[in-house]
Formats: structure tokens, sequence, C-alpha cells
């Protein structure tokens, strides 16, 4: 009985494994998106992310972006939580400490940009029905106080 139950067990745990990756393989925001500039509008004087990458970390989001600040300078942020709309810390960018990403649909999110638990940049992420490329909208104040809005438009990779 005892050898019955660990072989159901198992099995259990091997479904669940499998659906979730399935899930998460499904998700049109996952993988690496690259900026395509000729497509974009980005605001003047603003820092760009030239890379970005979605990852599945045991049940959360890992967002990994590369790209240059206002002054051409090398950066990365890395933030990990869930799509759920609550705030989880930011590394490796001085204009932020934390975000939150909310689920609208399959394809979409909205997002908000906090600093100090100020929002300060928000904005969408939608995925082409394709999933060739995704379009993010932001709108926010700078660290000078003047409001920008730019759209970044990515290819998947």
């Amino acid at each position: 009985m005892a050898r019955m139950n660990t072989k159901i067990s198992g099995l259990t745990l091997a479904v669940s494994l499998v659906a979730g990756a399935a899930c998460f393989a499904a998700n049109p925001q996952m993988g690496t998106w690259k900026l395509n500039e000729a497509k974009s509008k980005l605001a003047p004087g603003m820092g760009e992310n030239t890379t970005v990458t979605y990852k599945n970390m045991l049940g959360n989001t890992k967002v990994t972006r590369d790209g240059t600040d206002a002054k051409g300078k090398p950066t990365r942020h890395e933030w990990t939580g869930k799509f759920d709309g609550k705030d989880y810390a930011v590394t490796g960018d001085p204009n932020s400490d934390s975000r939150a990403y909310t689920k609208v649909n399959d394809r979409t999110l909205n997002f908000a940009v906090k600093k100090s638990g100020k929002t300060t940049m928000s904005g969408q992420i939608m995925v082409a029905p394709d999933g060739k490329t995704r379009t993010v909208t932001v709108r926010g104040t700078d660290p000078k106080g003047k409001k920008f809005k730019t759209i970044a438009v990515y290819d998947k990779q």
C-alpha cells in the first residue's frame, strides 16, 4: 500500500509540474524581447531598455532589463514577483525601488513604477496577437519633474 501511495504521489507531482510548465510556456510575455528603435517613439533625454527578458522562476516571474541610462551608461534592472498588482522590489534602478504588474488578459499587463511609495511611471505592455512584437506605452515624470510619454516596440528573439 505504501508503495502504491508513493507511485501516486510521484505521478501527481509529475503531472503538476508538466501542467505548470505548459501554463508558463503559453504565456506570450515570456521570453527575450529586443527594442526596435525604428518603430519606437522614445522620449528625449530618457534611458532605454534595449533587451527585456521574462522568465518563470518557481511560480514567480523574473524580469531583467538591459539598456542604457540618459547618459548612455549601461544599466541592468531586475524585478521578481507575480502579476498580481502588488509591489515587488526592483534592483539596479536608481529611479525606482518597486514595481507592480497587473495581468489584464493573456496578452496585456498594466504596470506601476514607484520610488519611495510614489508612482513615478505607469503604463501598459501589449503583446501582438501573433506573439512576435510587444508594445510598451509609458507615461510618467522624470527625476527632474518633467512629464513624458514613450512608446517602445520590441521584437521577440
